[in-house]
């Protein structure tokens, strides 16, 4: 039949198991699922983890640098470190030196916390059955791919 050949490589194209976006999707769903029953201990969710990973390599941060670290808006951001600070793990204040900017600091309760954080990442290796070296191509590529799509 005339054009079928096409026909099927245009549908082959739009297959769902085929879609980078969907394995993106499912994949982060799933890997983020796996941090799930390891925070909920901490009292953190997966994106205030991820506030507080940015804050124990460095403290203070003001919202806009945060913002860019996490590649979050501040109005996304803004939420996350109400409930933190709500926590006890963090304290918002206007920077002395420039009174626009708002300083992120860690607590002494989110900097004693960190001592617990360092069981997930090996936790979460086990979980997923790769090896270090799997995961960190996986990183690489990852990383590639999200600079890929925000030029």
């Amino acid at each position: 039949m005339p054009g079928t050949s096409e026909t099927s490589e245009e549908l082959d194209l739009l297959a769902l198991d085929r879609q980078v976006c969907f394995a993106l999707a499912v994949a982060s769903r799933s890997v983020i699922a796996l941090y799930r029953p390891l925070l909920e201990p901490m009292g953190l969710t997966h994106p205030q983890y991820l506030v507080m990973l940015a804050l124990w390599e460095e403290s203070p941060l003001s919202v806009k640098q945060l913002s860019g670290l996490l590649q979050l808006d501040p109005g996304t951001l803004s939420p996350l470190l109400k409930r933190l600070e709500s926590s006890g793990y963090v304290h918002r204040q206007r920077d002395p030196r420039d009174e626009r900017s708002l300083a992120v600091t860690l607590t002494p309760a989110g900097q004693s916390l960190r001592a617990k954080a360092l069981a997930i990442p090996p936790a979460i290796i086990d979980r997923l059955g790769m090896s270090l070296t799997e995961l960190e191509n996986l990183h690489k590529s990852l990383t590639r791919v999200i600079a890929a799509a925000t030029d």
